[in-house]
C-alpha cells in the first residue's frame, strides 16, 4: 500500500454523528470503533468513538475520533479539509451537502485564478475548501 496523507479530525463527543454525516456526503465504507470495544466497556465514554475511518469510492480517506478522556478539547482553526479536482458535478454535489446548514465564508463561484472555489464551516465546526479546476488545454 502506498503512503497517503489524510485528515484526522478530533470531536468533542459527536464523532459518530459527524462521521456518519460525512458518509452520507461522500459514500463509502465507514468503520467505527468505540472506547468500550478496546478495554473500557464500563467507562462513561464506552460508546464514544476511539477511532473512525471513512474510505470513499473516490479514494478519499477521512479519519476521526472523540477527544481522548482526560485531555482538554480545544478546537482549532488552523486546518481545513480540501476537496479538489475537475469533476464539477461530483464536487458541486459534495459542496451542496457540506454547505447545507453551514457557515459559508466564500460562496462556491468562479475565482480570479479561473477555478470555481468555495469555503464553508460545517455544522460540526470543520472548515472545508472545494476547488473545481478548469480543464487544461
Amino acid at each position: 500500500m502506498a503512503s497517503r496523507l489524510n485528515p484526522y479530525l478530533s470531536f468533542n463527543g459527536d464523532a459518530r454523528q459527524a462521521l456518519e454525516f460525512y458518509k452520507e456526503v461522500f459514500g463509502g465504507d465507514l468503520r467505527l470503533n468505540t472506547y468500550g470495544e478496546f478495554g473500557q466497556p464500563g467507562a462513561e465514554n464506552a460508546d464514544k468513538i476511539m477511532h473512525g475511518m471513512l474510505e470513499t469510492p473516490s479514494g478519499f480517506t477521512l479519519m476521526g475520533a472523540d477527544h481522548p478522556p482526560g485531555m482538554e478539547y480545544q478546537p482549532g482553526n488552523n486546518f481545513s479539509v480540501s476537496l479538489s479536482g475537475e469533476d464539477e458535478s461530483e464536487l458541486r454535489g459534495y459542496w451542496d451537502k457540506l454547505s447545507s446548514g453551514s457557515s459559508v465564508s466564500v460562496p462556491l463561484e468562479k475565482q480570479m485564478w479561473g477555478d470555481v472555489f468555495g469555503m464553508c464551516t460545517d455544522r460540526f465546526g470543520v472548515s472545508w475548501m472545494v476547488n473545481i479546476s478548469q480543464p487544461q488545454g
